[in-house]
């Protein structure tokens, strides 16, 4: 019997292997930049710009799935069904926010299994206690130590592929200074965890601090307007860093450009004077794949 092989367009096939080329960039003598996305048009936009890796914020699905902001009002099963389909939607590996995992260790294990099927190539959980907020804004709340190094036990057991990247994130540094979230971070290492984060540091000596004390990848969280020095890639590589995510960028300059837009449209009653900072009809719909739609289309059309 015959046999037909096809190549389906990035949506209908997931691609294989994204673990393994995330865990190996990690190891390359550079930094890997990973753009914060929140559905599959921003994660086509840091795909198709060349971007090695991804990162799916979970203030953004929050913000763009609920209207709400990064409070933990989103559910688990909002999150996994949206993850799923950005995944779906491009080439590329991509890291998920998971927040504190959601629950206990039990929860911990639910939550790796199904985004790890979804199809991440790392997870970032926080020793946050629920609800959590947003590391750059105050009124956080850490559990702890020891109940987060269960969470991170419970993540390494859960995972099917050891190429799944544990991302350990503390937010100590806020409420109880550096040094203490550099001690919760070394405590998160020897519990598994592959990538460390400690999160909103107040100085460049801070980060480089960070950097000196912990051996193992670490990851700088860039958010403008926040408490973080923001620097570009080549100085957060200077500083030791070997994994950085720009979780908000695109939705800020999506809701400053989104809103100027709307507001020349109610004005003017067109959109003229943005035509040079879109994409026309064709650039939209290729930014989606449409001939290799088509092309597919046509091949069981009329059979």
């Amino acid at each position: 019997m015959m046999s037909v092989t096809s190549t389906y367009p990035v949506g209908l096939s997931r691609s294989t292997g994204k673990n393994a080329r995330l865990k190996s960039a990690l190891a390359e003598v550079s930094i890997v930049m990973a753009p914060g996305c929140f559905d599959c048009l921003t994660a086509k936009l840091v795909a198709n710009a060349g971007f090695g890796a991804g990162y799916i914020t979970g203030s953004g699905l929050s913000m763009s799935a609920l209207g709400a902001p990064d409070m933990g009002v989103i559910s688990f099963g909002e999150i996994v069904e949206r993850v799923m389909r950005i995944c779906d939607s491009v080439d590329i590996p991509l890291i998920c926010d998971a927040d504190t995992g959601y629950g206990g260790p039990i929860n911990v294990i639910r939550t790796v299994k199904d985004l790890e099927r979804a199809g991440v190539s790392g997870i970032q959980i926080e020793d946050q206690a629920w609800p959590k907020k947003c590391g750059h804004e105050p009124g956080r709340k850490v559990v702890d130590v020891d109940e987060m190094v269960g969470r991170i036990k419970a993540a390494v057991d859960a995972r099917d592929d050891s190429n799944l990247l544990i991302i350990a994130r503390t937010d100590a540094r806020t409420e109880f200074g550096i040094e203490v979230a550099i001690e919760r971070a070394l405590r998160y290492q020897e519990a598994g965890a592959d990538v460390l984060f400690v999160e909103s540091p107040e100085s460049e000596e801070e980060m480089r601090r960070i950097n000196q004390s912990i051996k193992a990848p670490t990851l700088a969280n860039m958010v403008e307007g926040g408490r973080t020095p923001v620097f570009e890639a080549s100085k957060l590589y200077e500083l030791g860093y070997k994994l950085a995510i720009f979780p908000n960028s695109l939705t800020r300059m999506i809701a400053k450009q989104g809103a100027e837009l709307m507001q020349t449209l109610k004005q003017n009653g067109a959109t003229a004077a943005f035509s040079d900072r879109m994409v026309d009809h064709r650039g939209l719909w290729d930014l989606f794949d449409y001939p290799a739609w088509t092309d597919l289309e046509r091949k069981f059309a009329n059979q």
